[in-house]
Formats: structure tokens, C-alpha cells, sequence
């Protein structure tokens, strides 16, 4: 896998955030809030990890 399919992968996953934000936002979530929750925390750290290692690439 190269830079350039990685950073697709990167773009395309959060392109999907604001379903995981808009999920969150829902009162009959239940338990599965957590897990939501964490999903985004990920995405967000992942997301982080991309920008620091490749600046030039920010998504």
C-alpha cells in the first residue's frame, strides 16, 4: 500500500465522521453509545497519526 492509496483510505473514513457524529447525537442509542463514542475517538486519533506523519498530506 502506497502514501497515495493510505491517504485515500484516510479521506474516505472521515468523509464517514459526521455519520458517527450524527449517531452519537441520538437519545435511544442505548449501550451502544460506547461504542460510537469510541469509534470516533479512533477515527480522530487515526486522523491525528496521518496529519503528524505526513504534513504535507493533511486531510
Amino acid at each position: 500500500m502506497d502514501k497515495a492509496d493510505i491517504k485515500a483510505r484516510i479521506a474516505q473514513m472521515n468523509s464517514k465522521r459526521d455519520s458517527l457524529v450524527e449517531l452519537l447525537e441520538r437519545p435511544n442509542l442505548g449501550t451502544l453509545r460506547i461504542d460510537v463514542d469510541q469509534a470516533l475517538e479512533e477515527l480522530d486519533e487515526l486522523i491525528e497519526e496521518f496529519n503528524a506523519t505526513f504534513p504535507e498530506e493533511k486531510v
